[in-house]
């Protein structure tokens, strides 16, 4: 019982959300800035935006190994959240060789872009900056691998617009 309480209060810390009774709305608890997370307002809506992101990285031969609705997850726990999903995908040629510098950074890669629908209907597209990951894992020597997949990143992403 304290283990749940203690992750209940983890949650809450984390920027959680929850349904309030009184609406179906999501109501943020907490709310704040993802270090390393850029993000990026599409000009689309919320399905149209996540079939231009697949659409862009199919047509780069970049293999996606998962697409996860997390509102689905959370609807099948009785959590209601926005529509958001997450995309994981990469070139195993570019992205192992982040791992091969510091296995760690398989926390990181596959790449996973985050398409999320804010309170106001507004669609956004977020990843993490490769920058903050080199320094993350204190990985010095593939800065021209870290530069080619941030250009990419932000190629893919740039679809939404």
């Amino acid at each position: 019982m304290r283990r749940l309480a203690l992750l209940a209060t983890a949650a809450l810390a984390a920027g959680a959300t929850t349904t309030s009774p009184a609406s179906a709305e999501p109501a943020v608890i907490a709310s704040a800035p993802a270090d390393g997370v850029l993000r990026q307002q599409s000009a689309h809506g919320f399905d149209e935006t996540v079939r231009r992101l697949r659409a862009d990285i199919a047509g780069k031969g970049i293999p996606v190994f998962a697409e996860i609705d997390q509102a689905r997850l959370g609807a099948g726990a009785n959590l209601t959240i926005r529509r958001s999903t997450l995309l994981l995908f990469g070139n195993p040629p570019l992205g192992v060789q982040f791992l091969q510098s510091n296995p760690l950074a398989g926390l990181d890669w596959p790449v996973r872009m985050l398409v999320v629908e804010d309170q106001a209907g507004q669609v956004w597209v977020a990843w993490t900056d490769f920058g903050f990951i080199a320094r993350r894992y204190g990985i010095t020597d593939r800065d021209a691998q870290f530069a080619m997949a941030r250009d990419v990143a932000a190629s893919i992403a740039g679809s939404a617009r």
